[in-house]
């Protein structure tokens, strides 16, 4: 009895031992490299570090695209505690490069290429020497990390750099399959997925192909500039219409929901930090201190708009040690071309909205016969027109201004009047006194 005890319970010990199959995960790294795509790659390792996948394959087929995004993605591959794998499906150009170098194994098609990893700007000229040297580190650190040649890594970057058999000091090292498995780059060449499974020994593994899921896509398509450009003229053009009609309305909803999504999005990228958001709003309660509290407009208002201004342009650039110029450069067409923008519109509402629906509820548009007995008004002032007088309080756009010695209740046509300043009765409807500045 003891005997069939002691073989069940053996049997039992082995069936738990015995390996199960395992998943492999298969990430695309494809197309251009942007800020959009580090996300993904990250909410890729996580899932494979959190189901103890055996490996993740990234196929890869890349130009490049921003070093920032692959530096992030290098650095996600390189803390990842799972093998990970390069499948080089035609080329890993430039960024493309550092990120299949930060793989711990690299496996390339026939006739792949691998390399080209100088930084260019957007019209594809050379960058400065800071540039190119701290590419030269990624590139040199990660193939160090993964013992791969970190001469021909940093020959990538640097024409300057001699590979005696492969370029002079005129050429960028650029390599093909069998140069890159000859001189240590890559670890073999392979046709297929299958192929790399069963090279590595992973025939019987479970392929789970990951895909970018709608958050990362929506990402993707507000990091655009024309759309993040967009959100921030919503956001402005919203905040104007909603500080100057009563209470809460749907502009400043909506400039509300603009500004969370660029700077929400530019978070998640890594382009805003808590600092740049901190600085908007900071920059918001000024400009309503100065528009709502203090008479005119000064030192507080002006510090007001550059906090505005400098958190949505600092929201644009990366934290990236290798800021270039081209890259200040285009955020700073991005936000001018929004401030334009912008203003065009806030100019075109200043005209049209006291006509709308929504800025007649600020005034009585209605006439009230004097015989009803109910007046607002004392009967002169329809003789009013065209007289001048002087603005006693700020009218936003209403207040009360002085005409003859007397005190009215007045509405600007949709301009903000400062206290003190002469001013003229432009039309009288009613009750209304309707004023401009002299």
């Amino acid at each position: 009895m003891k005997l069939l005890k002691m073989i069940f319970m053996l049997f039992i010990f082995c069936s738990t031992i015995v390996p199960q199959n395992g998943k492999i995960i298969i990430a695309k790294i494809d197309g251009e490299i942007d800020l959009g795509l580090a996300p993904h790659i990250k909410r890729v390792v996580e899932e494979a570090e959190k189901i103890s996948a055996d490996a993740i394959i990234f196929e890869i087929n890349t130009f490049g695209g921003r070093v920032d995004a692959a530096t992030q993605i290098k650095d996600a591959i390189l803390n990842c505690k799972v093998k990970t794998i390069a499948f080089i499906d035609k080329r890993a150009i430039s960024a493309g490069a550092l990120i299949s170098l930060s793989c711990e194994k690299i496996v390339m098609v026939p006739g792949a290429s691998i390399g080209a990893s100088t930084v260019v700007d957007q019209s594809g000229e050379k960058q400065a020497e800071k540039y190119q040297s701290y590419m030269r580190s990624e590139m040199r650190s990660t193939a160090e990390k993964n013992k791969r040649p970190t001469k021909i890594a940093e020959g990538m970057v640097d024409e300057r750099i001699v590979v005696e058999g492969l370029v002079d000091s005129t050429q960028l090292i650029t390599l093909t399959s069998e140069e890159a498995v000859k001189y240590g780059i890559a670890d073999t060449i392979l046709t297929s997925i299958a192929q790399v499974k069963e090279s590595f020994n992973l025939e019987e593994a479970e392929i789970v192909k990951f895909e970018t899921n709608w958050a990362e896509d929506l990402v993707r398509f507000i990091n655009n500039p024309v759309i993040s450009s967009l959100l921030i003229m919503i956001g402005l053009v919203g905040l104007f219409t909603e500080i100057k009609t009563p209470g809460w309305g749907l502009p400043g909803t909506a400039a509300v929901v603009a500004l969370a999504l660029f700077f929400g999005t530019n978070y998640i990228l890594e382009l805003a930090t808590g600092l740049e958001i901190t600085i908007f709003v900071i920059g918001v309660i000024l400009l309503i201190i100065e528009i709502f509290v203090t008479p005119g407009f000064g030192v507080i208002g002006i510090v007001g708009i550059i906090c505005i201004v400098g958190s949505l342009f600092l929201g644009l650039i990366s934290d990236f040690p290798a800021v270039d110029a081209d890259m200040l450069y285009y955020a700073a067409v991005q936000l001018g071309l929004a401030f334009v923008f912008s203003t065009v519109a806030i100019i075109v509402l200043s005209r049209f909205l006291p006509k709308t629906k929504m800025w007649s509820n600020l005034i009585l548009e209605k006439n009230i016969d004097s015989s009803s007995g109910y007046v607002s008004y004392e009967p002169e002032i329809s003789d009013l027109s065209g007289e001048k007088g002087k603005a006693i309080t700020d009218l936003r756009p209403s207040g009360t201004a002085s005409f003859g010695g007397k005190k009215y209740d007045v509405v600007t046509s949709g301009e903000y009047i400062t206290k003190g300043t002469d001013i003229i009765i432009v039309k009288v409807e009613g009750s209304k006194i309707v004023v401009e500045s002299v």
